[in-house]
């Protein structure tokens, strides 16, 4: 990857399930991309170890080369720990990162008394005022400190790529704490060290990090590494607002595509949600690149329509060519069935049962009431070659000689020959399934 290249990150952690909402980034980092000649670097955040496991860690890339994502760079912050450890010594010589030995009740009642006083619940300092001999008394108690980072306490400005200018005043901010009691680092740290450690020119993720990158400007300030470029989009929701939860397994992509939806269909949805742009098929993820801008992300919710997901997926399947499918279709589906079936698809595999229905032994049971007319059908079958004629040929000469029309004439030819309430026309269905599979199926 080269500096005159845009370099973005996709960031998840693999403790759970990517979901709907989690390739709303991932797909706007990847479009990004695609649109500027970037690179795409997957990072796993597996910093917390009692709840990331491999199976998350694959499940994430497999989900993401379902998408159509294939990064050029994958890390993961388990083998980069020298990296932190190097940072945390540079912050510590510099007086940024300093030790703390307050235990979680001290600091809640500290909390407690400010609310009280009508004060911010903001951390008071009180570790920075501790002598050498303190820190060792505590020490031989037992205390183990966690490190926080020293902030400047000053509004912080940035141009945000999609929200516009915004400040952040890390006045009204507790002192971060980076790493824990334990020596595990919490995200943040971890986070601007990485960024700058692989280039990362813009950092592109939900709105509720917003409030996070004044302290990250400053660690980035404060390592002597160059400030990403920020943009902050909308959050995809739920109908009535509601997160999507990644551990509840809400909307996963894995049971989206279990379920048969559409990698374009998912998405299209999770990124032209909240968009200015009318969420419709696209041809391909470049396409989608080249039109989708910035500026057309809405600062209001993005609200997820499972209707319209539904419907989106549909859409994608009847415009889809017979090339476009043909390694993914049942055998004894060719290109002429594909294109009569498509447009009765709502997901892929819908197509599944049509094999049979086309040519194989079906079980029916006709109304008592149909036999006589259905039996007349059988006599006036008309000889091949058939095309889309036939059909009309055909109940042409019924209706004469029954005196049926309407749902009497049609429905009961519909369950004779593919024992179905629904599907395609049967003007295009008996093309496909010819004189001998027909007459089989009529008593």
């Amino acid at each position: 990857m080269t500096a005159a290249r845009p370099v973005v990150r996709y960031a998840p952690s693999p403790t759970g399930r990517l979901h709907l909402g989690n390739a709303r980034p991932a797909l706007l980092n990847w479009l990004f991309a695609l649109r500027h000649g970037g690179d795409y670097v997957l990072r796993l955040d597996d910093t917390d170890v009692a709840r990331s496991t491999e199976e998350f860690a694959q499940g994430i890339e497999t989900d993401l080369a379902w998408l159509g994502i294939t990064p050029a760079l994958k890390v993961r912050q388990s083998d980069r720990t020298a990296l932190y450890e190097e940072a945390k010594g540079r912050l510590i010589a510099s007086g940024r990162l300093y030790p703390a030995y307050e235990t979680e009740e001290e600091l809640e009642i500290k909390r407690g008394r400010a609310r009280l006083l009508n004060k911010p619940p903001i951390y008071d300092r009180a570790a920075l005022a501790l002598t050498d001999q303190q820190k060792q008394a505590y020490e031989a108690e037992g205390r183990v400190p966690h490190w926080r980072f020293r902030l400047d306490g000053r509004p912080v400005q940035f141009i945000d790529l999609i929200k516009g200018p915004q400040t952040v005043n890390t006045a009204s901010m507790s002192d971060p704490v980076l790493i824990r009691g334990d020596g595990s680092y919490l995200y943040t740290l971890p986070s601007v060290v990485d960024d700058i450690s692989l280039g990362i020119t813009h950092v592109i993720r939900g709105e509720d990090h917003v409030s996070n990158t004044g302290t990250q400007i400053e660690i980035f300030e404060a390592l002597g590494g160059p400030v990403p470029q920020f943009g902050h989009h909308n959050l995809l929701t739920g109908a009535e607002g509601e997160g999507l939860s990644k551990r509840l397994g809400s909307l996963s992509l894995s049971e989206l595509r279990v379920d048969g939806f559409e990698a374009m269909a998912v998405t299209l949805v999770a990124v032209l949600t909240g968009t200015s742009l009318a969420v419709e098929p696209y041809p391909s993820l470049a396409a989608l690149a080249e039109r989708l801008d910035f500026s057309m992300i809405s600062h209001g919710p993005a609200r997820f329509d499972a209707a319209e997901l539904a419907s989106l997926n549909a859409r994608i399947l009847h415009g889809l060519a017979f090339a476009d499918v043909a390694r993914r279709l049942p055998a004894g589906i060719d290109e002429a069935a594909w294109l009569v079936l498509r447009g009765n698809l709502q997901k892929f595999g819908d197509i599944a049962p049509w094999p049979e229905i086309l040519s194989g032994d079906i079980d029916h049971h006709a109304d008592p009431a149909d036999l006589e007319f259905l039996a007349l059908a059988r006599e006036l079958l008309p000889p091949e070659p058939w095309d889309e004629t036939t059909w009309s040929t055909w109940t042409t000469a019924l209706k004469a000689q029954s005196g049926r029309k309407g749902r009497a004439l049609f429905h009961p030819l519909r369950l004779a020959l593919t024992d179905r309430e629904d599907g395609p026309e049967l003007k295009s269905l008996l093309p496909l399934m010819g004189r001998t599979v027909s007459l089989a199926r009529l008593p």
